[in-house]
């Protein structure tokens, strides 16, 4: 997935109400040679008047400022510029956020003790037309699943995946987004989204490229 962006630059906004921060992460996100910083704000309101007049794949956007709610802000960027890919980047790491953040139009939620690496997957994978959660999140968000599996299924057999979860690492192996592999499968992207958080959950593994290599290497097994 990550090779569909190295062809080209992504252009990059950073939101967030701390100058340090932006610091931290302009010297971060330039290290990447097809990663571009093209635009910085420190606030939502700021973000939404330079997105007007600024070429910007993503918006990398902290979900808490003093002017407001990032939360809020990526709600504005998905109604009023819906070609700008919005990723959450926070230190809160309770569900409720990352839910609302998602509800809101989000494609991804990095937290900032994330590994820098995990911050340059996430941009990669949103902009193939992934979702990302961080690892930490990810293994949160597969819990509930995991609670509510049907009577007699045995949920924590690690390994053991279902003839569903075979079925999404197939179209995983060929490339393809969780709306692509919703629309195979005739299911909802949040379903496939809760497929692959079991399936990397049962595999022991972490992260995206992680999963992704897996199914690739295992795809004539499936």
């Amino acid at each position: 997935m990550t090779g569909m962006t190295e062809n080209r630059s992504v252009r990059i906004m950073l939101v967030d109400d701390h100058p340090l921060v932006r610091d931290g992460l302009r010297a971060r996100l330039e290290a990447v040679p097809h990663f571009v910083v093209a635009a910085e704000a420190g606030s939502g309101a700021e973000a939404l008047a330079l997105a007007g007049g600024t070429h910007i794949d993503l918006m990398l956007l902290d979900i808490a400022m003093r002017d407001g709610s990032g939360i809020d802000a990526a709600a504005a960027f998905s109604r009023l510029h819906p070609d700008i890919a919005v990723l959450m980047l926070s230190m809160h790491d309770k569900l409720e956020y990352v839910t609302q953040a998602m509800q809101a139009g989000a494609r991804g939620y990095v937290l900032k003790d994330a590994p820098g690496k995990d911050i340059v997957l996430a941009i990669d994978t949103v902009m193939a037309g992934g979702i990302y959660y961080s690892a930490a999140l990810a293994r949160k968000l597969a819990l509930p699943a995991q609670q509510q599996g049907a009577p007699g299924h045995d949920n924590g057999h690690d390994g053991q995946l279902t003839a569903r979860e075979h079925e999404v690492l197939r179209h995983i192996a060929n490339g393809e987004s969780n709306k692509r592999i919703a629309r195979a499968l005739d299911l909802s992207v949040r379903t496939v989204e809760t497929h692959r958080l079991n399936i990397k959950r049962k595999l022991g593994i972490e992260g995206q490229a992680e999963l992704i290599k897996f199914a690739v290497e295992h795809a004539h097994a499936m």
